[in-house]
């Protein structure tokens, strides 16, 4: 009897799993769309991501503040008119889920390109080159990074034509685009803490 209600639990939660993870596929299909908008409220969780390489063009950076229902979550504001990142990954915890515990869901591809690709980073580290630096500008005067991406006018800010992140690893809250490819992408659940880095 124990044994037939402990597979109705498996079953019952295989379905709601799965419908989790259709979700990331759908959140993931409507950023490559276009169709989510670029200010939204932020769950609780910050998310891991890392790659060997990322090289993007018209990019800038400020400071700023992620919401939800958690409060505000101070952040690092990463704009990119263009991106590419090598052998990308990117992983969140559910934790402490009813008879299995914590869950750790990666997504992994060879490759990610986007367009208009905005961060909003809590930590991020690797090798940085920037091309044609301005550091110290008004954040409100941006021009070389994705359309209408600007900061508070009269804070600082640094924007640049290019830029080169090696060995990138990054723990951030929220990421937004016009644009979104993953090429030959894996998502995959386990259980325990399995994250990118």
């Amino acid at each position: 009897m124990d044994r037939a209600i402990g597979r109705t639990r498996w079953r019952i939660f295989a379905l709601v799993f799965v419908a989790g993870l259709a979700g990331v596929g759908v959140m993931f299909g409507g950023l490559s769309q276009g169709a989510l908008a670029a200010s939204f409220s932020v769950s609780g969780m910050t998310y891991k991501a890392s790659g060997d390489k990322l090289v993007g063009e018209g990019v800038v950076q400020y400071g700023s503040v992620d919401q939800g229902g958690s409060g505000a979550h101070p952040v690092l504001v990463n704009g990119f008119r263009q991106a590419r990142i090598d052998n990308f990954c990117q992983s969140f915890v559910v934790p402490g889920l009813p008879v299995v515990g914590d869950i750790s869901v990666r997504i992994a591809a060879p490759a990610m390109s986007a367009e208009d690709l905005v961060i909003g980073i809590e930590q991020v580290t690797g090798d940085l080159t920037l091309s044609n630096v301005e550091i110290g500008r008004d954040a409100g005067t941006f021009d070389k990074g994705p359309n209408g991406q600007t900061g508070q006018p009269g804070t600082f800010g640094i924007q640049s034509d290019g830029a080169r992140i090696d060995n990138l690893r990054q723990t951030a809250w929220s990421t937004t685009a016009s644009t979104l490819r993953l090429d030959q992408v894996r998502i995959s659940a386990d259980t325990g803490r399995n994250e990118c880095y």
